[in-house]
């Protein structure tokens, strides 16, 4: 069996005894009747397979000088593609994209994510719509990128394009330039925080500082315009709503209103039925009326008692007859003492006896005249507490059936208050989520601005590429050598020993 390039390693000796005897066995088999194309191709192949290392530095030798050259040739291409091509500048911002939003009101349309997988969630959506073409669309019209030839380049009118053009139409500019800017634009989020790196490329610094400061500011617009957007849906179908609801609380009230008028159950300023305050306020009035009756029953008997009694007697009834009968009382023990001294014939206890009859008799028309005002009074009481016991009793027959009908009259008000209480918390919410529209609660902070970058980012210095395309030049000539060594061999396979050295 012929030795592979492994044996020749493993002992030279046996690679050279190999070789000779497959070299013997090409003689013989020279010598012998021609066989098949086929096997001759073989052969040839199985020959190159067993050359050993020897042939290879054979032909790194021997193409050297052409590596040195396209070494060099390499290294004067690389430096003028450094030096021709547009230099490129990436800078980079630090964005916090915190899932939480910030907590503005009470009880958000928006809940914010609990779990952690919610979050990691929210903050991965956030990031797709930083570089999403809702984004970068506001970045493109805002900065004008499609006037931009970094970004657009209009097409030429040639030939070819007036022969095409009535079979393709002009692109879109602004198409163009979203393109251009995608392929530009990169985000790398951090695994273990809620900070993601926004990396953006232009042929300047500036340029390319201007397009992350938009990108940020278009995100946190576009986060604002989203939940603007949801918050006025949500207000629309709350509006929507809010017609039925509130045809449905008049409904209710208007049932309630037409069962009182029906039932005549007319309700005061505290909501209770005016029957039966009315009956409240007549029960007040028969117990006043009931005291006054009293007091004036007790007068006048006092007055008819005082009637009978002697002038000197204290019956406090009025004022005036009470004076008088003190004065009264005053002269008769006056009279009597002067009389006991005096006499009865005496001029001045004919005087007295004379002032007292005068004062009796004054007694005597006062006590008949606050007796008759008593009787009076006595009669209007009476007549008082008649009449309002009266109208108590003719409204006391309805307040059976005012509490039968105030049982259904406190189903329907429950009913309306109910409808009532729905459409005051859905109008609530509704004006609430409308006023929402208007704040922006994302919490998107820029926790490190884009500044100028210390040097290119492609292509990389002219040194560097003068390097590399040397050593890629020199790696394509030795490449070179090995394949036309290769295909040398293929052609011109190698007879005897003496051609492996």
């Amino acid at each position: 069996m012929a030795s592979s390039l492994l044996d020749y390693l493993a002992d030279p000796s046996r690679g050279r005894a190999s070789n000779r005897q497959d070299f013997d066995r090409d003689r013989h088999q020279a010598e012998a009747p021609a066989v098949a194309e086929d096997t001759v191709t073989l052969d040839k192949i199985a020959s190159f397979m067993e050359l050993d290392l020897r042939r290879v530095f054979v032909w790194l030798k021997a193409g050297l000088r052409l590596a040195a050259v396209l070494a060099v040739l390499g290294a004067v291409i690389a430096a003028a593609y450094g030096v021709v091509s547009p230099a490129r500048y990436t800078v980079t911002t630090d964005v916090l994209i915190d899932p939480t939003n910030l907590q503005v009101i009470n009880n958000d349309l928006f809940a914010p994510p609990g779990q952690v997988d919610g979050q990691l969630l929210s903050l991965g959506s956030r990031i797709r719509v930083m570089t999403s073409g809702n984004v970068m669309s506001r970045v493109v019209k805002e900065l004008k990128l499609y006037e931009d030839p970094e970004f657009y380049k209009p097409p030429s009118a040639g030939l070819f394009d007036f022969l095409k053009r009535g079979e393709t139409s002009r692109p879109d500019p602004e198409l163009s330039a979203l393109k251009a800017l995608r392929a530009k634009v990169g985000i790398s989020p951090d695994e273990r925080s809620f900070i993601a790196a926004l990396s953006v490329s232009a042929e300047t610094t500036q340029k390319a500082i201007t397009i992350s400061n938009a990108i940020v500011s278009a995100f946190q617009a576009e986060l604002a315009a989203a939940d603007s957007e949801g918050a006025n849906r949500a207000a629309t179908a709350l509006d929507d709503r809010l017609e039925q609801l509130k045809s449905d609380v008049l409904a209710a009230e208007e049932r309630v209103e037409a069962y009182k008028r029906l039932h005549n159950l007319a309700t005061g300023e505290n909501g209770q039925l005016v029957r039966s305050q009315t009956i409240s306020q007549l029960n007040s009035q028969i117990v006043a009326a009931r005291s006054r009756v009293i007091d004036a029953q007790v007068t006048y008997n006092a007055l008819q008692k005082a009637g009978g009694a002697p002038a000197g007697s204290q019956v406090a009834v009025s004022p005036a007859l009470a004076e008088l009968l003190q004065r009264a009382g005053t002269m008769e023990q006056q009279f009597e003492d002067q009389r006991v001294i005096f006499g009865e014939r005496h001029p001045s206890i004919v005087r007295l006896k004379a002032q007292l009859s005068s004062v009796r008799e004054q007694v005597r028309v006062e006590l008949a005249r606050a007796t008759s005002a008593a009787k009076s009074e006595l009669d209007k009481a009476n007549a008082a507490l008649a009449e309002l016991t009266t109208r108590m009793t003719e409204l006391e027959g309805s307040v059976f059936n005012d509490n039968q009908s105030q049982i259904e009259l406190r189903e329907l008000q429950r009913d309306a208050a109910s409808k009532t209480t729905i459409y005051e918390s859905f109008l609530s919410r509704a004006r609430q989520i409308t006023e929402r529209e208007q704040i922006n609660t994302n919490n998107i902070r820029v926790i490190t601005r884009a500044l100028p970058p210390g040097g290119r980012s492609w292509p990389p210095s002219t040194t560097v590429l003068f390097v590399l395309g040397a050593i890629g030049g020199f790696v394509l000539g030795l490449g070179l050598a090995i394949v036309r060594g290769i295909i040398g061999d293929l052609r011109h396979p190698p007879r005897t020993p003496a051609d492996y050295s």
